[in-house]
Formats: structure tokens, C-alpha cells, sequence
């Protein structure tokens, strides 16, 4: 078994989601209360979008700077067909944003394929800023600025009358968060991967090497674009509205810092700059009510926190918190390993010449 664990990727991530699973259904059920689960959705909800990102930027190299557009993509492709169809399953609502959205990260990485750097981050700017502009234009299908009701899934009967709402979106959440890590997490370990940071590398090297760049960059921007329409359609199941004001430029600005904090290029560090992004402004929202400040004052009190935590992170673990913490393992497991090593024994005297 453990020759199959060593030699086997797909089982090891398999049984370790599989666990992470357990633990997090044990946690929602019987220790979370509701406000925790509520936190804890938004939290997974977060880190899938992510992780998605994670992988565009940190594995690929393509720096994005609209993934709140994509996320709007896939809560309004939920929103307007519950509109239209309120009875449709929410599986089914949520490969259906997954599959739009999709499709619309293959023709931004079609028509970004070309741009780079700098250029590329005001494309998907560009896209951050005049998308949320889209439903104004088109209020009979998107609701305009008023925006799109979207009724939360109701726990099964079987459940209990005493099962909240809050815990079943909270299981519905992580259960997909869990899934799109065990994808995500395989297949940047695999040669999907490898291709990928390659073409972040060394593009040159990468095409003489047989590699489609631009194919291969617009697979990435696809395979991001459909965890931003998963996020996104739970985003609308979570917050129950769906309206421009959601999806302005500082949600695309924050899923990349949260990337950036938690460590670029690792998943791990998705999950960790998400809980970042969430509960930090709750904890700096509590101390400035604990402390009685004007509101004038306690209003910008999480946003000044916010931005000087970024900065000392940014500082202390250059390579994110993921980083941070990988780093002080590998120099806690030297320090272990050079004390249980023997000391060095004495040389043995030279014998006098004769």
C-alpha cells in the first residue's frame, strides 16, 4: 500500500481530499455555527476562483487582472436561467455557468494570446471595467443595476428541520472547493503542468521543445475561466443578489491579492489568501467597534489594516505564506535531522616516526 501511495499522484491527492472532505463535513455539522458556516462559504467560494487564478498567473505567467468579470459571467449565467426555469437542479446550474464561462476564458485567451506583460493585464483591465456595464444596457434580461433574485438552495427534508440553509450552502460549497483542488491539484502535477511552466519559463525553449504556446495558454485561461463560473454561480447562490455592483474591479483587484499573499503559483496559498481576504476585515471591523471609533474613521480602519498586512507580508514571505511556511518546515526539519546525526568522532593520532 505504501509502494502505491509513493508511486501513485491520483491516489495520494485521493485519499488526502477524501479526508480534508471528512473533516471539513465534521466541522459544518457539528461545531460551525451558522455565522461560521456563512464565513466559511464565502471563504471556499474565494478560493476556488482562487485557484483558478493560481493557475492562470502563478503556473502560467498570464497576469489577470478581470477575473471578477469571469466570476460575473457564470453568476448571471445562473441567475437568468433560474429566471426563466426557477425548478432547474443546481448541478445543473452549475455546469451550465461552468461550461459559459468557460467558453468565454477560451476566446479572452484567443484574443489575448498574442499580448504580454503589461499589455495583457490592461486587456483583462479593460474587460474588469466595461463587463459590469453589460446588464445597464440590457435590463430586461439582466435586471440593470437593481440586479437578478436569487433564491438560496433549501437543505434537503431528510436532513432535519433543524439543518440551516447556511450548513447545506456551506456543504454545496466546500464539497465543490474540495473537487476543484483534487482536479487542479493533479493536473498542474501532471504534463498539463509541466507545459504550462515551461511556457511561463522560457517560451522559446518551450516551442522548440514541440509545445503549442498559444494553445497552451488559452487552455490555461480556460481551465481558470471555469473555476471563476463556478465561483461565480455560488457567489449568487450566496449572496442571493445578483447586480453589477458585485463584480466592480475590486473583487478581480483582491482575488489577486489574495493570490499574491498566499503564495503565487501554489494552491495551498489560494486557500490561505482567501481566509486572508475574508476574515481580515472582519477581525479589523470587530476592533474598530470594540474601540468605539468615529465612523468615520472605524469605515477605513479595515482598509488601512488590509493594505499594511499586504505590505508586511509582501516583506517577511516574498513568496507568499505558503512560502513562508514551506520555508520554515524545510529549516525546522534541517535542524532536526543535523541534531540526530552523530557527532563527528575525533581523528585517531598520527604514530610517531621511526
Amino acid at each position: 500500500m505504501s509502494t502505491a501511495l509513493r508511486g501513485s499522484t491520483l491516489l495520494r491527492h485521493g485519499l488526502f481530499f477524501l479526508a480534508l472532505a471528512l473533516v471539513l463535513l465534521l466541522l459544518t455539522s457539528f461545531v460551525f455555527d451558522a455565522y461560521t458556516n456563512y464565513n466559511v462559504t464565502e471563504v471556499a467560494i474565494y478560493a476556488i476562483s482562487a485557484a483558478g487564478l493560481t493557475v492562470l498567473t502563478g503556473i502560467n505567467g498570464q497576469v489577470s487582472l478581470g477575473h471578477g468579470a469571469l466570476m460575473m459571467i457564470g453568476a448571471y449565467t445562473t441567475s437568468v436561467l433560474l429566471t426563466w426555469h426557477p425548478d432547474l437542479p443546481m448541478i445543473l446550474m452549475l455546469l451550465v455557468s461552468i461550461a459559459t464561462t468557460g467558453i468565454a476564458g477560451a476566446i479572452v485567451g484567443i484574443a489575448g494570446a498574442r499580448l504580454r506583460g503589461p499589455y495583457l493585464a490592461g486587456a483583462t483591465l479593460a474587460l474588469a471595467v466595461a463587463l459590469p456595464q453589460v446588464p445597464s444596457h440590457f435590463a430586461s434580461v439582466f435586471g440593470g443595476n437593481q440586479g437578478l433574485t436569487v433564491v438560496s438552495p433549501a437543505p434537503p427534508a431528510f436532513l432535519g428541520a433543524n439543518f440551516s440553509p447556511e450548513q447545506w450552502l456551506a456543504w454545496i460549497t466546500l464539497a465543490a472547493a474540495v473537487i476543484t483542488f483534487f482536479v487542479l491539484a493533479n493536473l498542474v502535477r501532471g504534463a498539463t503542468g509541466r507545459r504550462f511552466r515551461m511556457v511561463r519559463d522560457n517560451e522559446v525553449a518551450a516551442r522548440l521543445a514541440g509545445i503549442d504556446v498559444a494553445r497552451t495558454q488559452v487552455l490555461a485561461y480556460m481551465i481558470s475561466a471555469a473555476c471563476a463560473g463556478l465561483a461565480g454561480s455560488l457567489f449568487a447562490y450566496w449572496v442571493t443578489l445578483t447586480s453589477p455592483s458585485g463584480f466592480t474591479l475590486t473583487l478581480s483587484l483582491s482575488l489577486l491579492t489574495a493570490v499574491v499573499i498566499g503564495g503565487l503559483g501554489s494552491l495551498t496559498g489560494a486557500v490561505l489568501g482567501s481566509f486572508v481576504l475574508v476574515y481580515l476585515p472582519v477581525k479589523t471591523g470587530d476592533l474598530a467597534t470594540t474601540l468605539n471609533l468615529p465612523s468615520n474613521i472605524a469605515n477605513n480602519v479595515p482598509t488601512a489594516i488590509y493594505g499594511i498586512v499586504l505590505i508586511v507580508a509582501i516583506l517577511v514571505f516574498p513568496r507568499g505564506i505558503a512560502g513562508g511556511i514551506a520555508s520554515i518546515v524545510r529549516g525546522a526539519g534541517r535542524i532536526v535531522r543535523s541534531s540526530r546525526s552523530p557527532a563527528a568522532l575525533p581523528a585517531s593520532p598520527e604514530s610517531p616516526s621511526q
